[in-house]
């Protein structure tokens, strides 16, 4: 098994295999030109980095991930400025979901054992968005999580845990403060 696909399978992998530098040097490349002032046309920039079109994606520079081809998302997406995207793992993100800025999408881990760690192996776990979903400004969202569609996450939370659908949660560790009435 490649190192790349022991990444995507959440197993323990080489970040150093030079396919996945390769992979990392491409993305970084788009971010650059993304990132710069007059850097060429935005959006396809983001088709290319992402690789694929989304219909209504707005995402504000600056902005950062590792690969950007383990990036899904729906349609009239809107991140605001210097949001990150560690996407060792997929991210998938619904329809109509609005990011404040300093969001931290994170599915990179590292071994808690401290041999593995000195080995430099990595490992990841899949974040999930669902949709209409609004995450405030600087939150940060953890390996494996799964945020339920129109869940709203306060500014400022550590989501280390499953938000349930239709929720207003916050805090550090975030937890659900009240249910979403019609």
């Amino acid at each position: 098994m490649t190192e790349k696909e022991k990444m995507l399978k959440g197993e323990y992998y080489d970040p150093q295999d030079p396919t996945l530098v390769h992979l990392r040097d491409n993305a970084d490349n788009l971010m650059n030109q993304y990132n710069h002032p007059g850097g060429g046309d935005k959006g396809q920039l983001l088709d290319m980095l992402f690789g694929y079109h989304v219909e209504g994606l707005s995402i504000r520079a600056p902005f950062f991930c590792d690969y950007g081809i383990n990036i899904r998302v729906g349609r009239n997406f809107y991140a605001n400025h210097n949001c990150v995207f560690l996407d060792v793992a997929k991210i998938t993100i619904g329809d109509d979901v609005l990011l404040g800025p300093n969001v931290s999408l994170i599915t990179v881990n590292h071994p808690i054992d401290p041999e593995k760690r000195r080995q430099k192996l990595e490992y990841g776990k899949p974040i999930t968005i669902g949709d209409n979903v609004w995450i405030g400004a600087d939150v940060t969202v953890n390996p494996g999580v799964t945020i339920g569609e129109n869940a709203v996450i306060g500014s400022g939370s550590v989501v280390v845990k499953d938000v349930p659908a239709n929720t207003v949660a916050a805090g550090n560790p975030c937890r659900v403060i009240r249910a979403i009435e019609e």
